[in-house]
């Protein structure tokens, strides 16, 4: 184990799991995810915030709020239509629609509930509107190349050792 410790322009990689209220376990990657503290990675700076200083072995929790994580539920990003006027291979849920607007944004909802004969598609992230807990466990960190602070992720996809 390194003695370094998670500082601006360090590459840090990392395994996660995300916790509803309850403790029940939403999303986990066992599989190391990397970054370059202090860059613009994508991480939650509430998030970036609690790994500074910790080092390889550190585990770390962090609750964020709706806001602080995937935002809050959005109403307008929810539709709801009766099933016949959708196609056959999107009727149940779970069933993933992409959808283009008037600007040729295209995004991706997905079939959230089907009752009554009405179909709902939802485009809002399925963790929006909740609170979470991160359970952070650091696995290495070590000094970033230039091009990985420029990038602000790790080059190719080589791991860290």
């Amino acid at each position: 184990m390194s003695d370094q410790r998670i500082a601006k322009d360090k590459l840090v990689e990392f395994k996660y799991s995300i916790l509803d209220p309850q403790g029940t376990v939403v999303e986990q990657v066992d599989i190391p995810v990397s970054y370059v503290h202090g860059s613009d990675s994508g991480i939650w700076d509430k998030v970036e915030a609690a790994l500074e200083g910790h080092g390889e072995g550190d585990r770390i929790e962090v609750d964020l709020s709706p806001e602080e994580g995937f935002g809050p539920t959005q109403e307008e990003l929810t539709f709801t239509d009766r099933i016949e006027n959708v196609p056959e291979q999107f009727r149940y849920v779970g069933a993933e629609v992409e959808m283009q607007n008037d600007r040729g944004e295209i995004k991706t909802f997905v079939v959230s509930k089907i009752e009554d004969g009405m179909l709902t598609v939802d485009g809002n992230h399925p963790l929006a509107g909740k609170q979470l807990r991160f359970v952070i466990d650091i696995v290495a960190i070590r000094d970033a190349t230039p091009d990985e602070i420029r990038q602000g992720r790790p080059e190719g996809s080589s791991p860290i050792h």
